[in-house]
């Protein structure tokens, strides 16, 4: 890869880390009373799981996130801004900053995780698998960890938004149009795709089990 991919790569992943620090530290204190080491490890759990069983999964050991120092320190310092912070978040639509934060993080390693799965030889297919998988990952795992149905399974435009952005991303790399330009029109579709479902109230149909 590239020097200035390589720049464009690290800059999207550790912004993605970042806002999912951030919706996973507020995450943590919408939903329990967590002290600040809850905190934090919610906010590192949400950013970087999804990188991490990416990188599991196509044999990158160890993951990136542990290679790394950044990811780590930026994961950490999002949870403990927004613990810091929690007299503010209050005043605000704590709820709405958690979709916004969690849609950008969703659109950020979309891109990140299908390029990174590219880069490792796989089709372009599995890219786009592997980078959903990166996108919805950290949200299913923090969604576990405070114990309620995690948001990839109960919310249609949670999974597809990053699918569709993931798959713009691989299509872009198999025929070598990927650059800056691509990498942020897919998160936007991304980005746009989720908000306008939870904007809307948009679902894939749900199944209703008998009464």
């Amino acid at each position: 890869m590239l020097d200035t991919d390589r720049t464009l790569q690290i800059v999207l992943e550790l912004s993605g880390t970042f806002v999912f620090g951030l919706n996973g530290a507020l995450t943590a204190m919408e939903a329990e009373n967590l002290d600040l080491v809850g905190v934090v490890v919610l906010a590192v759990l949400t950013a970087l799981g999804g990188g991490i069983v990416r990188d599991v999964l196509i044999g990158f050991l160890p993951p990136s996130a542990l290679r790394d120092w950044r990811y780590l320190t930026v994961a950490g310092g999002a949870g403990v801004i927004a613990f810091v912070a929690r007299r503010l978040w209050v005043r605000v639509r704590v709820r709405r900053l958690m979709t916004v934060f969690d849609a950008a993080g969703l659109a950020l390693f979309c891109v990140t995780g299908t390029t990174v799965a590219f880069v490792a030889h796989l089709g372009p297919f599995q890219s786009a698998v592997l980078g959903t998988i990166t996108a919805v990952g950290g949200g299913t795992i923090r969604d576990v960890v405070i114990r309620r149905v995690p948001t990839v399974l109960s919310s249609g435009l949670y999974a597809v938004p990053a699918a569709c952005g993931a798959a713009l991303t691989a299509l872009a790399l198999d025929f070598h149009f990927y650059d800056g330009y691509l990498a942020v029109a897919a998160a936007l579709l991304c980005f746009a795709i989720r908000m306008i479902g939870v904007t809307f109230n948009l679902n894939l149909p749900t199944s209703h089990p008998h009464s």
